[in-house]
């Protein structure tokens, strides 16, 4: 939660649409700098007059985000694994690798849902079930 000083800050910073838009969808006022847009559209800021470890932030450009959504090298930045976002560090910029599909697209996180991977055991069970006998009665 912010101070009332900064919302207001904020609001005249980044307009009313951006406001009310980053309220929706981070619960928070920020503003700052565009450092750069992945080939999914996220767009990524920075601002260094926030709190340490609160300068770096994605806007999502879908609503329904995903973390898995993020590019591995806008990842380490985002995170503080590097200082260079990929905009400005060519080993970090995305490259199509051979095997990849051309289009633009990721693969869902699909934990705590019906689609999650659940592992089944094919190897059969050291324990069992005791089962008694009985013996007939004359």
């Amino acid at each position: 939660m912010s101070t009332i000083t900064r919302t207001i800050t904020n609001l005249w910073r980044v307009g009313i649409k951006d406001y009310f838009h980053q309220l929706n969808y981070i619960g928070d006022t920020k503003a700052g700098i565009l450092i750069g847009t992945d080939r999914f559209g996220n767009k990524y800021f920075e601002n260094n007059e926030e709190l340490p470890l609160r300068t770096r932030w994605v806007d999502y450009k879908n609503h329904d985000f995903d973390p898995a959504q993020i590019e591995p090298g806008w990842h380490a930045w985002i995170s503080y694994a590097v200082d260079k976002p990929p905009s400005q560090d060519p080993l970090l910029a995305y490259r199509r690798r051979p095997w990849e599909d051309t289009d633009a697209k990721t693969i869902p996180n699909y934990t705590l849902t019906r689609g999650a991977y659940k592992p089944y055991n094919t190897v059969k069970s050291k324990i069992t079930m005791w089962e008694p006998t009985t013996v007939e009665r004359k």
